[in-house]
């Protein structure tokens, strides 16, 4: 695990984590527009894993305006060679832990039913946080999507207290 460094993302990682997300089904690919801007807007709000130079993990987030107590995690990718580390908890975690995460008592995401890993990986921060995991629809396919994408369903974490987390995670 030493030999994983996370940082904060620089614009000039924009197209690394590009290629990532797209190494990395099923994430929805989302421009490299908006990826370039998550690397430059939202760098409080995302985390990157470094293996020798190569980027081998992402998560971007943000706080949600109309939720100040929340952390929403966009996107989760984890390359081939960094899975088995608990490299996207541990990502989660650090991120948590930054001040531009203070006041943050729930963390949530919207996930597909089908997406198993994301579903594991949630699952297993909220038992390991000692706290639930709820599950409600938020954007449903027709209603939202027009039929062209699968329920996104909203999950949410909470509350949680960042200082035990780090207390976990160590």
């Amino acid at each position: 695990m030493a030999d994983i460094e996370f940082r904060a993302p620089v614009a000039t990682d924009g197209p690394a984590v590009t290629a990532l997300i797209a190494a990395c089904p099923p994430l929805d690919r989302n421009s490299r527009y908006c990826n370039l801007l998550q690397c430059e807007h939202f760098a409080d709000h995302c985390i990157i894993a470094e293996k020798a130079g190569r980027i081998v993990g992402w998560v971007s987030g943000y706080r949600p305006p109309s939720d100040p107590h929340a952390f929403f995690v966009w996107q989760v990718a984890v390359s081939s060679e960094g899975r088995g580390r608990q490299l996207a908890s541990r990502m989660i975690a650090d991120l948590l832990k930054r001040p531009a995460q203070d006041g943050v008592t729930y963390m949530i995401t919207t996930i597909t039913a089908d997406n198993q890993a994301s579903w594991g990986l949630f699952r297993s921060l909220a038992r390991k946080w000692d706290t639930e995991l709820e599950r409600s629809a938020l954007f449903e396919r027709e209603a939202h999507f027009a039929g062209a994408h699968a329920t996104e369903y909203l999950a949410r974490i909470g509350p949680i207290d960042r200082d035990k987390i780090h207390e976990k995670q160590g």
